[in-house]
């Protein structure tokens, strides 16, 4: 069976939220703990590595959780948490890479499993929901296109990789100080295929003290 290394990004200083939204509570509970634990119950899930901003969180943390194979500090950007978070894994053993936001706490397990089944077929696998609302191009305050909505789909994670492909990925994105808006868009700009597997609308990304209502609500359905 192939190793599933799991690195949740956690280093945000969360500036829109207000505070650490991470550890903002949900429903009594952490969010984050909320995302570890699911990550911890998957028994496809082989290690966890944690990134977050501060290192007294080490301890905290790594006591709580078996399958938490290392706890680091973040970097500036979150690609370089997520380069920090890769830098512990072991290249001799790990197969699978899913890269997670730490406040998408309601993940589901199932969705899990279909990115990472995904991810062994085909090499890079990301969750993606399509679009319901007409989009445009704006430039100005004036529309310049209407676009094909059949065509455009929104983003969730986790996204997973093959080892060596977000390896080539990441050490590319380095090497060029470039920086993506996700660990996909730098497997693209290395030639490799991306493919989509379908999202889960419960899998929202808490991003202003609005979504902890809103994810209250999913949690009590």
């Amino acid at each position: 069976m192939k190793k599933v290394s799991a690195i949740i990004v956690a280093a945000g200083e969360g500036k829109r939220f207000g505070s650490a939204k991470q550890f903002a509570l949900l429903k009594g509970k952490p969010i984050l703990d909320r995302t570890l634990e699911t990550f911890e119950e998957h028994m496809k899930v082989t290690e966890i590595i944690l990134v977050v901003r501060e290192d007294w969180l080490r301890e905290k943390y790594l006591n709580r959780y078996k399958k938490l194979a290392a706890v680091v500090r973040g970097g500036e950007k979150r690609q370089d948490s997520v380069m920090a978070g890769f830098n512990q894994l072991q290249p001799d053993q790990a197969d699978i890479v899913l890269v997670h936001d730490g406040v998408r706490p309601l993940v589901g397990k199932d969705l899990i499993s279909r990115v990472i089944e995904a991810a062994e077929q085909k090499g890079a696998a990301i969750p993606a929901l399509s679009l319901e609302d007409t989009i445009k191009r704006v430039e100005e305050e004036r529309v310049v296109k209407t676009l094909d909505r059949l065509t455009l789909f929104k983003v969730q994670t986790p996204q997973g990789f093959l080892y060596t492909t977000l390896e080539r990925a990441l050490r590319k994105a380095k090497e060029d100080s470039f920086y993506g808006t996700d660990e996909a868009s730098l497997v693209e700009r290395i030639g490799e295929k991306v493919y989509i597997v379908e999202g889960d609308t419960q899998n929202i990304k808490i991003t202003g003290p609005e979504d902890i209502h809103i994810a209250e609500a999913l949690l009590a359905d």
